[in-house]
């Protein structure tokens, strides 16, 4: 046996032995590395008016909280200004369910030439297997239901205490990495924090702008159709479908639908008609659009980095996919090379410039007839 070949399988065994507790720490940390990159990029996202403030004088731990303050107060208003117009709602519709119903019914019994009758419907709803069974998860699901809200509640003040860390110790932070770092590289860093800090402004003005427009387009519906509390519907819709990645849109369209049934049930089925079709509108030429203006990426990169985004990391991904691309290649760009390009008519989409003989006078010429030369 060679000398080296215990020593390499030794080293072999080694290198395993780490990989396989690499990737075993990786996955028990996957949740807590997520957490902390949501939190650097809301960091990120508030550091234009925490550095404002902090430029005018104020500390800059001060700046951060009354930041965090004022979005919590915000966040807060809103949730209990749609959860009392919500259960509002729901109370009213509980008292007129049995008119639902029986309109249904009436409206089955005339369409179908049946003789249904809400007692018989009701009876029916009341002893069937399937509604027993529902009623049973129900009741064991109460504990795992209440697991989960807690659990979203503990990942949600993890992300907002790494996020107050991030943006109130920014220049520390950035001292303490440039510290490691030859003075070329430091300028590097600070150049690609400043690339982040502008991108992801733009990307939030992008969904901003996106939100206001989708709240106007579902206020002007719900207002014709005649729905209550069509403004607190439009606020919801835009900053829900805007803000919540892959689910938003199912969320911002239920609440306007349940609101809209309670008028006429008819209506319902007209605001997700128009939830899907101006979904599709804003995915293919809105978006696309606005965000190719405010974060200066091509459309079809921006939707593609939402596509990788979300089979990489799901929501959280398809949230950040867009300003994390957005700030790559803006860093990137400075290393490309670029030349001044020809001024060949293929460039502008023009026709290939023809070359001595056409094909179609060389075939006149063999044949016989006149031909003609092409300059």
């Amino acid at each position: 046996m060679p000398g080296w070949l215990p020593r390499a399988m030794v080293l072999a065994l080694a290198l395993y032995a780490c990989f396989r507790l690499g990737s075993w720490a990786f996955d028990q940390l996957i949740g807590l590395l997520t957490n902390v990159l949501i939190a650097f990029f809301l960091a990120l996202a508030i550091e234009p008016a925490v550095g404002r403030m902090s430029a005018r004088g104020m500390r800059r731990g001060l700046a951060t909280f009354l930041v965090f303050i004022g979005l919590m107060i915000f966040s807060a208003g809103f949730v209990v200004l749609l959860g009392s117009m919500l259960a509002g709602q729901i109370v009213d519709m509980v008292d007129d369910f049995p008119k639902y119903i029986d309109s249904v019914i009436n409206w089955v019994n005339h369409t179908f030439h049946t003789e249904l009758s809400r007692v018989e419907v009701q009876d029916s709803l009341l002893h069937s297997d399937w509604l027993q069974k529902y009623v049973q998860n129900s009741a064991s699901g109460v504990l795992d239901i209440s697991t989960t809200v807690l659990g979203g509640l503990f990942r949600l003040l993890t992300i907002f205490l790494f996020s107050f860390y991030f943006a109130a110790d920014g220049p520390r932070l950035r001292r303490a990495l440039c510290s490691v770092l030859p003075p070329a590289r430091q300028t590097e860093v600070l150049r690609a924090w400043e690339i982040a800090v502008d991108k992801t402004g733009g990307y939030l003005y992008s969904r901003g702008l996106m939100a206001l427009i989708s709240g106007a387009a579902h206020y002007i519906l719900l207002v014709a159709l005649g729905v209550p509390y069509a403004p607190a519907l439009a606020v919801w819709v835009g900053l829900v479908s805007q803000f919540i990645p892959t689910i938003g849109t199912y969320l911002a369209g239920a609440l306007p639908m349940l609101i809209a049934f309670t008028v006429d049930p008819w209506y319902a089925l007209w605001v997700l008609g128009f939830v899907v079709v101006y979904q599709q509108f804003e995915n293919y030429v809105l978006q696309p659009k606005l965000t190719a203006r405010t974060v200066d990426i091509h459309p079809a990169v921006a939707f593609g980095s939402v596509i990788a985004g979300t089979a990489l990391l799901g929501a959280v991904g398809a949230l950040i996919a867009i300003p994390a691309v957005a700030t790559l290649q803006a860093f990137l760009a400075a290393y490309v090379k670029r030349y001044d390009v020809t001024d060949d008519p293929r460039v502008h989409g023009g026709p290939r410039p023809r070359r001595g003989e056409s094909a179609l006078s060389r075939i006149r010429r063999a044949l016989g007839g006149p031909g003609r030369t092409d300059p």
